[in-house]
């Protein structure tokens, strides 16, 4: 799962650096796409199709702009100054998959989009510092929950982590906000992906866009979106798609 998680990583970095103004959506996918074909992995996301999507999903990347919190599919949409893009990218090999999210600030960032994300990655950070033996999913969510709220930032509804491993997608759920010692321990060989997702607009409520898959804030207000796949360890938790 480290080798699936490298892959993530390096692509997260590719997409990062070209992310510039003028860029086209489908620009930065085609990047990913080249970094998976590059190191011998498949995509975890390409025709990847859950009960609720309409269609299986079409691209490699997730590229969720502005008001979309996740999600989003590449389009020709080319980046513009000040816009906050969250870039969601997954890797298999082998049978084994990794995933990881960024948020970046293309060009000129505005106060409050920097602060939303700093907020958002270092709720990220907190929550991985918890994940050691013993500890619970509840401990989890209340290293996350506290951040946004304490900011003034919403919590993505009905959306949290989840278990990795033979899929993207595996039991347990990881949530965004609990109680501490609730919810099932932590033990070494659990691997789980952790992704806080927080809204600068306060409200936790979202719609699907008409693509049946982003998932946008419903008061227009902006989102970030970090996330890393973590082994638990008998000591400190191994983060698999750590650059």
């Amino acid at each position: 799962m480290r080798v699936a998680g490298s892959v993530v990583a390096a692509g997260l970095a590719a997409v990062r650096e070209r992310a510039e103004i003028g860029v086209s959506l489908k620009e930065l996918d085609r990047v990913a796409a080249e970094v998976l074909a590059d190191r011998g992995a498949r995509s975890s996301f390409l025709n990847y199709h859950p009960r609720f999507a309409p269609s299986p999903y079409p691209a490699v990347l997730c590229t969720s702009v502005n008001d979309a919190v996740v999600h989003g599919i590449p389009n020709d949409y080319r980046l513009r100054d000040g816009d906050v893009l969250s870039i969601d990218f997954g890797a298999e090999v082998d049978g084994w998959h990794g995933d990881a999210a960024i948020t970046v600030v293309v060009g000129e960032p505005a106060p409050e989009d920097v602060a939303l994300v700093e907020a958002t990655e270092r709720a990220l950070t907190t929550a991985i510092g918890v994940c050691r033996p013993g500890n619970t999913l509840g401990d989890i969510g209340h290293a996350i929950g506290p951040i946004a709220r304490n900011a003034g930032y919403g919590i993505l509804a009905d959306h949290g982590g989840h278990g990795v491993g033979h899929a993207m997608h595996e039991l347990p759920h990881v949530p965004n906000e609990g109680q501490p010692g609730k919810g099932i321990k932590l033990h070494p060989g659990l691997v789980i992906a952790i992704e806080p997702m927080f809204t600068l607009g306060g409200e936790d409520t979202y719609w699907t866009g008409h693509d049946g898959w982003t998932l946008l804030t419903e008061d227009g207000s902006r989102a970030a979106h970090f996330e890393h796949t973590i082994a638990i360890t008998d000591g400190d938790p191994i983060v698999l798609t750590a650059p």
